[in-house]
C-alpha cells in the first residue's frame, strides 16, 4: 500500500511540474511574440511631409535676400551638370580627399550654402544632408575623355512655367519627391537657379498648392544588346 502511495506520490509531482513548466512557457512565448505598441501623443511623421519645412526657419532671410546677378545660377548649367534630368548632379570641382565623407568635407558648404571665395561661386544646398555618403551617388567631373562617343540621347529638361493646369494656377511639381522634399533647398537662397526662383519663400508649405504632376508609364520590351554573338 504504501509503495502505491509513493508511486502516485511521483506522478503527481511529475505531472505538476510538467504543469508549471507548460503554463510558464506558454506565457513567455506570448510575450516574445508580441511587441507592446507605446502608447505617444506625437503622430507618424512620413518623411516627404516632413521634410518640406525643415528649411522653414530661413524662409524670411531667403525672401529678403538681395539677388548676386553676377553669381546667379543658370538652368543651361543646371541641366549641364547632370547626366539627363533627375540624375545627381556632378561635382564641378575638385574634392579635398578621395575617400572624404560628406560630414566631414561637403557638408562644410553644401549643409546651410553660403558664398566659397574659392570657387567664387555659391554652394547649392542639399536638400538631403542626413545622406553623408555623398560621392555613393555624386561623382567628380571627367576633364579627359576616355570613351568613344556614343548617340546617348540626352532628353531636355522639363520647361518652366508652362506646366500648369490652368492658366494662373500654381505649376505642378515635374520632378519626382524621393531625395528632393525639401523644397527650398533648390528654390530659394542665392545658389537657386534664377529661372526657378520662387518670389514666396516664406508659404514654407509647398504642397499645398504645388502637386505632382502625373507622369505616365508605358510597358517596354525586353532589352536585348544588339552585338551579343550566338555561342
Amino acid at each position: 500500500m504504501k509503495k502505491r502511495l509513493g508511486i502516485l506520490l511521483v506522478f503527481g509531482i511529475l505531472f505538476v511540474g510538467f504543469s508549471a513548466n507548460w503554463t510558464y512557457s506558454y506565457y513567455q512565448g506570448l510575450e516574445e511574440a508580441y511587441i507592446p505598441i507605446m502608447e505617444t501623443k506625437a503622430p507618424p511623421v512620413i518623411p516627404s511631409e516632413k521634410k518640406v519645412f525643415e528649411r522653414s526657419e530661413y524662409a524670411l532671410d531667403y525672401l529678403n535676400m538681395p539677388q548676386d546677378e553676377n553669381h546667379q545660377r543658370t538652368l543651361e548649367s543646371y541641366y549641364d551638370n547632370r547626366a539627363y534630368p533627375g540624375a545627381p548632379p556632378s561635382i564641378p570641382h575638385p574634392v579635398k580627399e578621395k575617400l572624404g565623407m560628406g560630414g566631414n568635407i561637403c557638408l562644410q558648404c553644401h549643409q546651410n550654402g553660403g558664398f566659397v571665395q574659392k570657387f567664387n561661386a555659391y554652394a547649392p544646398v542639399t536638400p538631403h544632408p542626413e545622406m553623408i555618403n555623398c560621392k555613393q551617388c555624386h561623382v567628380e567631373q571627367q576633364t579627359k575623355n576616355y570613351f568613344a562617343a556614343t548617340d546617348f540621347y540626352k532628353k531636355p529638361g522639363p520647361a518652366v512655367g508652362v506646366n500648369s493646369a490652368l492658366p494662373g494656377s500654381p505649376p505642378t511639381i515635374p520632378h519626382q519627391l524621393q531625395m528632393r522634399e525639401n523644397c527650398l533647398s533648390c528654390h530659394a537662397g542665392p545658389a537657386a537657379v534664377k529661372e526657378l526662383w520662387v518670389d514666396h519663400p516664406e508659404r514654407v508649405n509647398c504642397r499645398q498648392c504645388h502637386v505632382p504632376q502625373q507622369q505616365e508609364v508605358e510597358n517596354v520590351e525586353l532589352f536585348v544588346r544588339a552585338n551579343t554573338v550566338d555561342q
